[in-house]
């Protein structure tokens, strides 16, 4: 067991060119991070600047039957928290992330599976990132996340992630 204070090891880059692979990822976020193992998160998969995570109910349930509030924030912070890693893996960055500012919105229970969606808040951001991290080699990225019960949106959320310099 990992002791506070200790960082765990970064997951290596890929090599120039390549994509990273979903299940490496996920397996190295669950050491990274051990409550991502308890999430319920089923797959991953990137289509553009999106990335997209299908997650269980089961592991996530309340009292009532529904998504508890507090997972469905944590997995919509840590789903930011992994777009900007991996954007970063892509760009070949070897940084640190952290979540600088979080917000939720729920809009509806969450009564079954579902998926949850991370997009830049706006277009242009991505390139935004890309050039305060060739001038400063640091930066800050605003990402919106969308919980879907089928078409039911169920959840918003926004949240600024802060990109740390190399030590």
């Amino acid at each position: 067991m990992r002791e506070p204070g200790t960082a765990h090891p970064r997951l290596p880059l890929p090599p120039a060119g390549d994509e990273d692979d979903s299940a490496t990822f996920l397996a190295w976020l669950g050491e990274a991070i051990p409550m991502a193992k308890q999430l319920g998160i089923e797959a991953m998969h990137r289509e553009g600047e999106t990335l997209e995570w299908r997650l269980a109910i089961a592991p996530n349930l309340n009292d009532k039957g529904t998504g508890f509030g507090g997972s469905l924030a944590a997995q919509a912070t840590l789903l930011g928290w992994s777009w900007t890693t991996l954007w970063l893996r892509r760009h070949g960055y070897e940084r640190d992330v952290v979540v600088a500012e979080a917000r939720q919105r729920f809009l509806a229970p969450v009564t079954g599976g579902y998926r949850l969606t991370c997009a830049p808040e706006s277009e242009d951001a991505p390139a935004r990132l890309r050039e305060r991290m060739a001038e400063r080699g640091r930066g800050r990225i605003a990402l919106v996340q969308r919980l879907w019960c089928g078409d039911t949106l169920c959840l918003e959320a926004h949240g600024d992630y802060a990109v740390r310099p190399a030590e």
